[in-house]
């Protein structure tokens, strides 16, 4: 019963100091190295082992596996001379290992400089600088563009004429009635608008009245400035009259029948409508537009709001001068 209960223990120690080994080393047990050491002579009559000399065959051949990574003990055998090579040995691993351990320090650990150098920190100023100014002097460019689109008369590609103008019947601020043909022979600029409106006619029939000048200094053509009222209830005639006298003593001014007006107003394709009807005050909605007619009372250009004095002078020169070289 002894006997059995000491061979048990043997057993799971052995299994224990092999199940250590397995997991610190990793060895194989296929094969042996070829620089693996041979069993003693002596190692089969150790006491611990001689019964069992298939788990000391076993034990020794795990050694020696593990020798080839790490340093045997020579405590652990007892070959004769194995404790001077094996001392030799390890004294060398060891010298190496603290080598290695030393030289590893030294150079695995390089001495780093700051994240940011003064060379790729100018670096980096100069590239902001670069594109700093480069988005400013596109940016420049680009305004420079809009103002010269914004500012210059563009002429536009012509397919026919448009149907713009007609005949109308109406009186003019004398009390005088008078058609289209009136006008015939003489460049006209043609403006829509009642006397009651409060800012945007009197600014409109102003530029107007300031570009017949300046058209007369710089081509010498004389330009009719006309002036259609679209309120014919309250633009009598003595109203219009006192109206037109404000801006120029050549402008004329035009009034009529709600039929009448309706007609010319359809012929130049002129939009109005009464607006926030309080009793007699009221506004008129109306389209904001200058239509250059030439002397058959044909339409050549119109000018919208947007356009000032300078550029509205400039426009009907240059019109005229180019009807004048299509027409020689």
């Amino acid at each position: 019963m002894a006997s059995s209960i000491s061979r048990s223990l043997r057993l799971r120690s052995f299994y224990g100091f092999l199940t250590s080994q397995w997991r610190f080393s990793k060895p194989s047990f296929h094969s042996l190295p070829e620089n693996s050491c041979t069993f003693p002579s002596n190692f089969f009559r150790d006491d611990r082992y001689g019964k069992y000399p298939a788990f000391a065959a076993l034990n020794f051949k795990f050694l020696c596996t593990t020798a080839t990574g790490n340093t045997i003990n020579p405590s652990n055998s007892d070959a004769p001379g194995a404790g001077k090579s094996t001392s030799g040995s390890s004294d060398g691993n060891s010298g190496n290992s603290n080598d290695g351990k030393s030289s590893g320090g030294s150079q695995g650990k390089p001495v780093r400089g700051g994240p940011v150098s003064w060379m790729s920190f100018f670096l980096l100023l100069c590239t902001g600088a670069g594109l700093v100014y480069y988005y400013d002097r596109e940016k420049k460019r680009h305004i420079e563009g809009i103002n010269s689109a914004s500012n210059a008369v563009r002429q536009g590609p012509s397919v026919g004429k448009a149907a713009i103008g007609g005949p109308f019947n109406l009186i003019d601020h004398n009390g005088k009635a008078v058609t289209d043909k009136n006008f015939v022979g003489k460049w006209n600029l043609i403006y829509f608008g009642f006397t009651h409106c409060p800012d945007i006619c009197p600014d409109e029939l102003q530029k107007l009245a300031t570009a017949i000048d300046k058209i007369k200094e710089k081509s010498g053509m004389e330009v009719v400035p006309v002036f259609i009222s679209v309120d014919p209830e309250r633009d009598t005639v003595e109203q219009v009259r006192e109206y037109v006298k404000e801006f120029h003593p050549k402008l004329i001014g035009l009034t009529g029948s709600s039929e009448e007006i309706k007609r010319a107003a359809r012929a130049y394709r002129v939009y109005y409508m009464k607006t926030e009807e309080e009793g007699s005050d009221y506004l008129v909605d109306h389209s904001i537009v200058m239509y250059l007619m030439d002397p058959n009372m044909q339409f050549v250009k119109f000018f919208g709001k947007n356009v000032d004095t300078d550029s509205l002078a400039d426009g009907v020169v240059q019109e005229i001068k180019q009807h004048k070289v299509v027409k020689a």
